[in-house]
């Protein structure tokens, strides 16, 4: 058994998160705002993640995972409201119920349901994509509000 790098400080509370489920990933989502010291220990089984915010509360989480990951092929990533964890399956296209080995659900751990796929009966492997891009082709023409100018007045003869 591995020792974990990282030890749990005294006074710290666990950072609120909502992941989802791929067919080769688990995506993690911990909310912090300007997290700040990060630091992510992924083994195989389980992930440590501890860290600050901007007012300086600790953050602490650690959670045995559902089924294994390849640590090699898993990463984290930093951003401005949140700390983003791309864990990849050792087993792909078997699907996660739970995040977590225990099914009892802590209360920091939520599903990213506006991520959610229920890919385990998709057919076509490149639908997520296409998804994804018809999303954001609604997105760009519903973001454009109200109607179109009157372009009336411009015209070929001067």
């Amino acid at each position: 058994m591995n020792k974990p790098k990282i030890v749990r400080p005294e006074e710290s509370q666990p950072a609120r998160a909502v992941w989802f489920d791929r067919k080769k990933y688990v995506t993690i989502n911990f909310m912090v705002q300007r997290p700040k010291n990060v630091q992510v220990d992924i083994q195989p089984d389980k992930m440590i993640l501890c860290c600050r915010n901007d007012t300086d509360d600790i953050f602490y989480n650690e959670f045995n995972f559902f089924d294994k990951v390849e640590i090699n092929d898993s990463r984290e990533r930093v951003y401005d409201r949140t700390i983003n964890i791309l864990l990849r399956k050792l087993k792909p296209d078997v699907a996660w119920p739970y995040l977590q080995k225990d099914s009892a659900k802590p209360n920091w751990i939520a599903v990213d349901f506006d991520n959610w796929r229920d890919w385990a009966n998709e057919e076509n492997d490149g639908k997520e994509e296409f998804d994804r891009y018809m999303d954001m082709m609604q997105e760009m023409s519903s973001s454009n509000k109200g109607e179109a100018p009157d372009m009336g007045d411009l015209s070929d003869s001067d």
